[in-house]
């Protein structure tokens, strides 16, 4: 049976588990800081831990207070406004047609994408290669074009998801369903496990980077420069573009590289094929390897996540493995790591077997116990 998902809020029948409350420890026991954590939640929102009766599984389980878990209600008004805006300006532009505002507005989303997966996801989250100084600054840059917070909050929370991913330690959960995983998680207050786990999450490779640092002091002028005001800019000056018609665009683009983004946490971890590994839930599929420059196939990179290609043969969507290729040829890529073939073979070699044996697909072991590598 999967652990219970937060979802099942309200109180936990005495049929399906036996209530186990949290021990706070032996007297004198030395506690690590995530076990002080665990005490401080316990005692805050009475926090259980529970036994499967019919699996003799402990999984963790929370009674959570209403107030507490609840929405957040200024991220849901920012993006139920976003998108209303959004719907409102699309129709407007599409009567309108600015053809050069529309070809500026694909560069600049496409070269902010290029931030986040080479950047964000390939370079700081899973260290699939390194890149100089003059390389890392370009995708600090076109990160924060892409207005998705600052690089050290997108990595801790990427590496907690592929850490303890589909558990209520994972900040999109997809076990929640597609639109928790795809904007929910956004518009809700932090599961407790989120917070605790995402403590021992490992940064400190990423505070080393001046680069991140310097991102990370500077975001909010940086977030003004480059995701708001030079995407008016640009069309207004260049091609007296209307301020109105400039200003929608921004948010056209802004929208647009958000759903690509979230599209890899909800679709592809619902909807497409396991070849290398059935036994998670992620998935490789061709529709978000598209929008998102090749960021699909997502059981090949949950698989192999040092993987900088994110993809077995490197399809041609795969636009961001090709950047990265071609940063190598400039000597500002290098160590480039990639799975060998031998590995990959071996991996759906061993998935083919259980599939063929066992004719269904088995759970993973619990991240709680085993967590995965990022």
């Amino acid at each position: 049976m999967a652990p219970l998902s937060t979802a099942s809020i309200g109180k936990a029948s005495p049929v399906e588990c036996k209530e186990e409350q949290l021990v706070k420890g032996q007297s004198g026991m030395i506690l690590s800081k995530e076990e002080l954590e665990e005490r401080k939640y316990a005692e805050k929102f009475k926090y259980f831990k529970v036994t499967n009766p019919t699996s003799e599984k402990t999984v963790r389980y929370i009674y959570v207070d209403q107030d507490r878990y609840g929405l957040v209600w200024p991220n849901v008004i920012m993006f139920t406004l976003l998108h209303a805006y959004y719907i409102y300006g699309m129709s407007k532009l599409l009567l309108v047609r600015p053809y050069q505002t529309w070809l500026f507005g694909y560069i600049f989303t496409y070269c902010a994408g290029i931030g986040v997966t080479c950047g964000a996801h390939r370079l700081w989250s899973h260290r699939g290669y390194k890149a100089k100084l003059p390389l890392r600054v370009l995708m600090m840059l076109l990160h924060t074009m892409a207005g998705q917070n600052d690089l050290y909050t997108w990595v801790r929370d990427h590496r907690l998801h592929h850490k303890f991913t589909e558990t209520d330690a994972d900040p999109h959960n997809s076990r929640r369903g597609m639109f928790f995983a795809h904007v929910g998680w956004l518009l809700t207050k932090k599961h407790p496990d989120v917070i605790i786990k995402g403590r021992t999450i490992e940064m400190n490779d990423i505070l080393a980077d001046p680069v991140v640092r310097f991102q990370r002091k500077f975001y909010v002028p940086l977030y003004l420069l480059l995701r708001l005001f030079v995407p008016i800019f640009v069309p207004c000056y260049f091609w007296n573009e209307f301020i109105w018609w400039a200003t929608i665009g921004v948010f056209a683009q802004y929208i647009g590289s958000l759903h690509a983004t979230w599209f890899v946490n909800s679709a592809a971890h619902l909807f497409g094929s396991r070849p290398y590994n059935h036994k998670i839930n992620p998935r490789n599929n061709d529709y978000v390897n598209f929008v998102a420059l090749g960021e699909g196939h997502h059981n090949y990179h949950h698989t192999f996540p040092w993987d900088y290609a994110i993809d077995e043969h490197g399809s041609k969507m795969n636009i961001g493995k090709r950047f990265i290729d071609l940063m190598a040829n400039f000597n500002l890529a290098y160590d480039l790591k990639k799975a060998s073939p031998q590995l990959i073979f071996k991996t759906k070699q061993r998935v083919q077997e259980a599939t063929e044996s066992h004719g269904m697909f088995n759970r993973s072991e619990d991240p709680y116990i085993k967590p995965h590598e990022f």
